[in-house]
């Protein structure tokens, strides 16, 4: 990181959140009230595999809002975070969902999963 970032208040909350939570979504709105569509399904997967996670509503923070964009250098949201490592957004999660991939990143990585249903 740049000292530009370093010194960049929205990124010390941002790198603070991704450290000290094993899973951590940035989305718009909250885990019990997505604002969007593609957070809600972020959620919905996240939910099925029993993960407990830290959601971050973006729309809160116009400063988290943009900042967490060039901290992950992904223009879009929701972003997801395991272990302090840059997932993905939606598509990406969603694919790793249906092949078994998330499921496997998070186990590896000690995250408990307890798929519902």
């Amino acid at each position: 990181m740049n000292t530009q970032t370093e010194n960049n208040p929205a990124f010390q909350r941002i790198r603070g959140d991704v450290e000290k939570n094993d899973v951590v979504l940035f989305m718009k709105g909250t885990p019990v009230f997505p604002q969007c569509g593609f957070s809600a399904a972020v959620v919905q997967v996240l939910t099925q595999l029993g993960v407990k996670f830290k959601g971050v509503n973006v729309l809160e923070d116009p400063e988290i809002r943009d900042g967490i964009k060039r901290f992950s250098d992904w223009p879009t949201i929701p972003q997801l975070y395991v272990k302090g490592e840059f997932v993905g957004g939606c598509d990406i999660v969603r694919e790793m969902y249906e092949t078994g991939e998330l499921n496997e990143l998070l186990t590896t990585r000690g995250v408990a999963v307890q798929p519902q249903g």
